[in-house]
C-alpha cells in the first residue's frame, strides 16, 4: 500500500515555452499569506505554472451562499493567474466520507454514499450555473484512503502519531497526532505572535478561529474522536477513528491500526500530495477552515515528511445582520433558493462584489447593486457591438494578456486580487465607452472612432471574462443570462421583441413631444414592469434585458 512518486520529465524548452507566456504584470502580483499575516510578492514554485488546493464541500446537503462565495473566490484567483499567462493545476476535494453525512442518511433512510453522491451533483450544478471552472482533479476522500493509511503510518513512523489500543494490547482504531511532538503547531493561525497586515486581516483574526481562539466554535462543531479520553494531550486529533455502532459496515475500512475510517484532516493532506506533489504554491478555503482543520493539516503534511502549501489563503464569510450565514444558525441560503428570484450572472456578482478577505454583507441591497450592474454592463456591450458591427469573437478576448488591460484594473488584481478595484476599473471604462458612443455619428473620422470603440469594448468584455462575467460566454449565453446583449440577440424571440418594444419607444417618445410625460412615464414603467430597462442617450433610446 504504498504511493509511488511519478518521476518528473522537465522538458527544459516547454519551461521556457511557459516562462515566456506570462505576462510581465505577473512579476507585481502581490498576495496575503494566512500563516505570515503579510501580503507579498508571489513567486511561482515552478516557472509559469501555478499548484492550487482548495478545500471543498462536505456533500451532507444543498449548497448554501457561504459554500458558494468560496468556490467563486478561488474561481477569481485562478481566473487571474489564468490571464497572467501562468498553466493552473487546480485541486478542489469532495468530502464524501464523515459523521453529518452518515447521521442524515440515516435519518433519512438512504445508503450514506447515496446522499453523498446526490449532493456532489448539487454542487457541481451550482458550481457550473455560476461560472465557476471545473477543477483540473476534484478527488473524493473515499477514493483515496489507501493514500491516507500510507500518510498515516508515516506520521506513525516519524514519531508523530500513536495508536490507541485497548487492554490487550490491541489497536481500537483511534489514532491520533501527537501535538507535543511537533513545535510548530501553530505557525498557521498562532495570532499573539504575528502582526496585523491591514484592516482586512485585523477581522478576520477577530471573527476567524485559530489556536489563540478556541473553544466551542459554534460554526465547526468538535468532532467526538476529539473529544476521547485516550487523547496524550487535549490538543491531539484524530488521524483515524474507530466506528460508531450506527456506522454501516461498508463505512468502515480495514488498517494497520484497527477498524475505521479517516479523521476529518488527513483527507487533504493525502490528496495534496497526491496530485500536488511536494510543496505547491497556494492551499485555499473559507476562514472557517483557519483552525483546526487547515492547522491541523499542515501539521501532519510536514510531520509525514513532506512540504506543506508556500501561502495559505481564505475567504472571508458571508454575513446576513453581521452574523455567518450558517445552516446550523438557520439563516444560510440555499442556492437554489436564490437563483429562484435572481439570475445566476447576478448572483455570481453579487459573490465576487468585495475581496476575498473581505466579509460580505448580504441583502437584498446586494443584489438590487448587482442586477444595476448587469443593466449598465449588457447595455453598454449591446450598444458598442451594434455601432461596431459586431462582436468580438471569444477567443479574442481569451487571448487579451493582462498586460493589455487598463493600468488601474491590473493594479488592482495584483494588490491581493482587489476585486472591488477592478470592478471600478471596468465601469470606468464603460463610462469612457459611452461617451465614445455619444459622440460617434459627429466624429468625421467614422472608422477610427469606431475602431476606439471597438477597443474599450473588448477591455471591457476581457476584464469582466477575468471575473468570470462576460456576458457573451458560458454559461450565461446558453442561460439566457446574457440578455439582449447574448448569442440570441439575432433570432426570431428577439427580433419579434424589439419591434414591440420599438413601437412602445416611439410612442413614449410622442408623449414626450406633446409634453404628455404622464403618459411616457406610464409607458416606462410598464416596461420596466416586464422587464425591459430602458436608457435615453443622444441617439435615442435604448432597451435591454433586465
Amino acid at each position: 500500500m504504498t504511493n509511488t512518486q511519478e518521476p518528473q520529465n522537465i522538458n527544459i524548452s516547454s519551461v521556457a515555452t511557459a516562462v515566456d507566456a506570462v505576462a510581465s504584470a505577473a512579476a507585481d502580483l502581490k498576495l496575503y499569506d494566512t500563516a505570515s499575516h503579510a501580503v507579498s510578492n508571489f513567486t511561482p514554485i515552478k516557472p509559469g505554472q501555478v499548484g492550487m488546493y482548495v478545500c471543498g464541500a462536505t456533500v451532507q446537503s444543498s449548497p448554501h451562499i457561504g459554500h458558494i462565495r468560496a468556490a467563486v473566490a478561488f474561481d477569481v484567483v485562478r481566473r487571474w493567474f489564468e490571464r497572467l499567462g501562468y498553466k493552473v493545476t487546480f485541486v478542489r476535494n469532495v468530502t464524501d466520507i464523515d459523521d453529518k453525512i452518515l447521521d442524515k442518511a440515516a435519518a433519512a433512510g438512504q445508503q450514506w454514499w447515496e446522499r453523498a453522491y446526490i449532493y456532489e451533483r448539487e454542487f457541481t450544478e451550482a458550481y457550473n450555473t455560476l461560472g465557476v471552472e471545473p477543477s483540473t482533479y476534484e478527488p473524493r476522500a473515499t477514493g483515496h484512503m489507501i493514500d491516507m493509511i500510507d500518510l498515516i503510518k508515516q506520521i506513525i513512523d516519524n514519531g508523530h502519531g500513536y495508536v490507541v489500543t485497548d487492554e490487550n494490547g490491541n489497536p481500537t482504531g483511534n489514532v491520533y497526532f501527537d501535538v507535543a511532538s511537533w513545535p510548530h503547531y501553530g505557525e498557521l493561525t498562532h495570532q499573539k505572535q504575528t502582526a496585523v497586515a491591514d484592516a482586512a486581516s485585523e477581522v478576520a483574526d477577530a471573527m476567524g478561529p485559530s489556536v489563540d481562539n478556541t473553544g466551542n466554535d459554534k460554526y465547526n462543531p468538535v468532532d467526538p474522536a476529539d473529544m476521547s479520553e485516550d487523547k496524550h494531550d487535549p490538543r491531539d486529533f484524530a488521524l483515524w477513528k474507530a466506528p460508531k455502532d450506527s456506522d454501516p459496515l461498508d463505512a468502515r475500512w480495514n488498517t494497520p491500526f484497527g477498524t475505521g475510517r479517516p479523521g476529518w484532516h488527513i483527507e487533504c493532506s493525502a490528496m495534496s500530495h497526491r496530485y500536488l506533489k511536494d510543496m505547491f504554491d497556494i492551499h485555499g478555503g473559507g476562514l472557517d477552515l483557519r483552525f483546526p482543520h487547515h492547522e491541523n493539516e499542515m501539521a501532519q503534511t510536514r510531520a509525514a515528511g513532506y512540504d506543506s502549501a508556500a501561502r495559505w489563503m481564505h475567504s472571508a464569510w458571508v454575513t446576513a445582520k453581521g452574523e455567518k450565514m450558517s445552516k446550523s444558525l438557520g439563516n444560510g441560503l440555499s442556492v437554489p433558493a436564490v437563483l429562484a428570484e435572481n439570475s445566476a450572472w447576478v448572483v455570481r456578482y453579487a459573490l465576487g462584489s468585495v475581496q476575498y478577505r473581505s466579509m460580505l454583507e448580504w441583502s437584498d441591497q446586494t443584489l438590487t447593486e448587482a442586477q444595476s450592474a448587469y443593466d449598465r454592463v449588457s447595455n453598454f456591450i449591446e450598444r458598442a457591438g451594434a455601432a461596431v458591427g459586431g462582436q468580438p469573437s471569444r477567443e479574442e478576448i481569451v487571448s487579451v494578456s493582462a498586460d493589455d488591460l487598463p493600468t488601474d484594473f491590473v493594479a488592482a488584481m495584483n494588490d491581493d486580487i482587489n476585486v472591488s478595484g477592478a470592478s471600478a476599473a471596468i465601469f470606468t471604462a464603460i463610462r469612457s465607452g459611452n461617451t465614445l458612443l455619444s459622440k460617434l455619428a459627429d466624429r468625421v473620422d467614422s472608422d477610427v472612432a469606431k475602431d476606439e470603440v471597438r477597443a474599450v469594448l473588448v477591455n471591457v468584455r476581457a476584464m469582466l471574462d477575468t471575473l468570470g462575467l462576460d456576458p457573451l460566454a458560458e454559461p450565461w449565453v446558453s442561460e439566457g443570462a446574457a440578455g439582449a446583449a447574448g448569442a440570441g440577440a439575432d433570432s426570431a424571440e428577439h427580433t419579434a421583441l424589439d419591434r414591440l418594444v420599438s413601437e412602445q419607444l416611439e410612442e413614449r417618445a410622442e408623449a414626450r413631444k406633446a409634453k404628455d410625460f404622464a403618459r411616457a412615464d406610464a409607458i416606462r414603467d410598464a416596461l420596466g414592469a416586464a422587464g425591459i430597462a430602458i436608457e435615453d442617450t443622444p441617439q435615442g433610446p435604448t432597451w435591454t434585458l433586465k
